[in-house]
């Protein structure tokens, strides 16, 4: 892979002009993206300049992140409270993510998206009313582990860190989540499903491999 030198701004500002073009995959009327990254790379803050910058361009947008769909700490801790494959395999409710935020986006669905459904901190349902996403709105969801299930992403951005930047920026509560990532490396291979790789290791100075060239499969769907 060949990376140049992009800022955060310009990033999120090609980002935004790349989803502004496409059309939906499914022919309906939303689009939806993706920032996937390991929370090291603060996936939320790229995810966030990109829909600041989507609305600009006068689009309604909707940003979900995959920590409002944790399992209930009796199923993500049923193996231990640091079990790196029950993170890979069983810490997010990608069944919820299917039904209540990619479900009412299909073509001839309701547009009707629950943001969040648990907060890990009370662990408990957040409660949170479904938000109304208009015809021709963006749903832009931001997290890690994100392109190992099919989610149906338009258009998609992998934040790459190498192992050593991962480790060094990983809080140290956390590392014991770091061979889930060498799996999923090893089984995903992110950078060859996202339709752009960001090098993230200086947050600082990130750099990028550019869009996908033409004639390749993007990077959420089989």
């Amino acid at each position: 892979m060949r990376f140049e030198a992009i800022t955060w701004e310009r990033l999120a500002e090609a980002f935004a002009a790349q989803a502004d073009a496409l059309e939906p995959a499914d022919a309906g009327p939303w689009l939806k993206v993706a920032v996937d990254g390991p929370p090291a790379a603060r996936t939320g803050e790229l995810a966030g300049r990109v829909a600041q910058a989507l609305r600009v361009r006068g689009r309604a947008v909707l940003t979900v992140s995959t920590e409002g769909f944790l399992r209930p700490a009796s199923l993500r801790y049923e193996y231990g409270k640091e079990d790196p494959d029950s993170y890979y395999d069983s810490w997010f409710d990608t069944g919820a993510l299917w039904r209540e935020v990619f479900g009412p986006l299909e073509a001839g669905g309701s547009g009707r998206v629950l943001p969040d459904l648990w907060d890990p901190v009370t662990d408990r349902a957040t409660r949170s009313p479904y938000r109304p996403l208009p015809e021709g709105g963006v749903l832009v969801v931001h997290g890690p582990l994100l392109l190992g299930h099919w989610f149906p992403f338009d258009l998609s951005v992998h934040l790459r860190l190498s192992p050593g930047a991962l480790r060094r920026r990983t809080e140290e509560s956390a590392r014991w989540t770091l061979p889930a990532f060498a799996r999923y490396e090893d089984e995903v291979a992110p950078g060859g499903r996202a339709d752009a790789v960001v090098r993230a290791d200086d947050p600082l100075h990130p750099a990028w491999t550019g869009w996908r060239q033409g004639g390749e499969e993007p990077s959420g769907r089989p």
